[in-house]
């Protein structure tokens, strides 16, 4: 059995991260929050780090897209 989509309940720190491993490894991922807006910020910060990255070379701008492609949360 393969698993290929995940649910993560919470986007803080400890959350987004999950989020961001799962994405990277090709599931697709669903955040949720108690709150919508904390989803949202989760979500700019895994943007914010892989934006980093590509800046830094370390991640190609492509794979960036198709890793944020892989990210819902309440609006998405």
């Amino acid at each position: 059995m393969e698993i290929r989509k995940i649910g993560v309940i919470g986007a803080g720190t400890m959350g987004n991260g999950i989020a961001q491993v799962a994405a990277q490894i090709g599931c697709d991922v669903i955040m949720r929050d108690i709150e919508d807006s904390f989803v949202d910020r989760g979500i700019k910060a895994i943007d914010k780090f892989l934006s980093k990255s590509v800046e830094k070379g370390k991640l190609a701008a492509d794979e960036k897209t198709k890793i944020m492609a892989g990210l819902r949360g309440p609006q998405r």
